[in-house]
């Protein structure tokens, strides 16, 4: 029988350590556990982002197109715009596109800068025209760059061969800076706080010209009310950090309905782009142009095209898109270094 005492006495001591070393045994388990669920999910999380970001665009698009009857879904999900990061009022995604110009294979030129153009579209929401054209000159960016553009939407000979410059320049490019305004039941100017987002830029002396502007030279209209401070909205806040990241050489903005183009800043105004003939509209307190182009020296290009509900004919919107890339190429590809 002492052979079995001894036995059980030993595994009476192995059990004893064991029991002793179980915490510390759940421990180590559970931190290795831990580790190896958050390598694992660590490349998940990045890859599962993207998805993401795409269906949000292409669910984007389904709204815009649904309220857009002259942009269908297909073309603004063709168009390969992505979520930017910033969003509007209320919650929508600013949509935005960049292309690029490629990279030359000639080692024996010196590497030159390309022009870099912020182009934004619908920023009052009611002018539903202004995002529509933005739609269909990235349709023909897109075109040009793949050596297509005899499928274009605008097929005049003028228009095509202008289009070989676009893609020498740096675009960014906004079809729609005020989603909520065009997602309202009614489309209105305005953002989804009741701010017109062209007069809440940081223009000197804000404070006091902006108010007292909107209260004797508009009657307080509504549609024109600049905000409560400069840059309280998201979708201004959005533009403002944009021109510091992206610093563009020019910036296009479209509206509408008036027809004619205005223009503020250091460069020769352009007099006609297409059948719009220059015409200043006026020097506003938050406005853009005034803010980028009379304030930070960015020239701004304002088109203003003649309706803001039916396009122009494709004829005459390639024609100021063939005007502008002509512009562009002498005022700013031409800039000195």
């Amino acid at each position: 029988m002492q052979p079995f005492s001894i036995r059980a006495s030993c595994f009476q001591a192995s059990r004893r350590h064991v029991v002793a070393l179980l915490p510390w045994l759940s421990l180590w388990l559970l931190l290795w556990l831990s580790v190896s669920t958050a390598v694992a999910a660590k490349p998940e999380s990045k890859a599962a982002s993207q998805p993401a970001l795409k269906g949000e665009a292409a669910l984007a698009c389904q709204r815009v197109s649904d309220r857009l009857k002259l942009v269908a879904a297909t073309d603004c999900r063709k168009s390969a715009l992505v979520a930017s990061g910033g969003r509007s009022r209320n919650g929508f995604p600013i949509l935005v596109r960049r292309f690029s110009p490629p990279k030359s294979k000639d080692a024996s030129r010196p590497a030159v800068a390309p022009p870099r153009i912020l182009l934004i579209g619908g920023i009052h929401g009611d002018e539903l025209t202004a995002t529509a054209v933005v739609f269909q000159w990235m349709q023909l960016i897109d075109n040009t760059t793949a050596n297509t553009t005899a499928t274009s939407t605008v097929n005049s000979t003028a228009n095509v061969a202008a289009t070989n410059t676009a893609p020498q320049f740096d675009w960014k490019v906004v079809p729609l800076l005020n989603p909520d305004g065009l997602l309202a039941a009614r489309p209105t100017r305005v953002n989804a706080n009741g701010v017109d987002l062209n007069r809440n830029f940081p223009t000197p002396n804000w404070a006091t010209e902006a108010p007292r502007y909107w209260v004797k030279e508009t009657g307080s209209d509504p549609r024109r009310f600049p905000g409560k401070t400069p840059l309280s909205e998201p979708e201004s806040r959005w533009v403002n950090d944009e021109i510091q990241r992206f610093k563009p050489h020019v910036i296009i903005s479209v509206h509408a309905p008036f027809g004619v183009l205005d223009f503020d800043g250091p460069a020769p105004a352009p007099q006609r782009f297409g059948r719009l003939l220059l015409n200043p509209v006026g020097i506003y307190p938050g406005s853009l142009g005034n803010y980028s182009g009379k304030f930070k020296n960015i020239p701004v290009i304002t088109i203003e095209l003649p309706n803001a509900l039916a396009m122009p004919t494709e004829a005459e919107s390639g024609k100021i898109w063939s005007d502008m890339l002509d512009w562009i190429t002498t005022n700013v590809a031409k800039r000195p270094a």
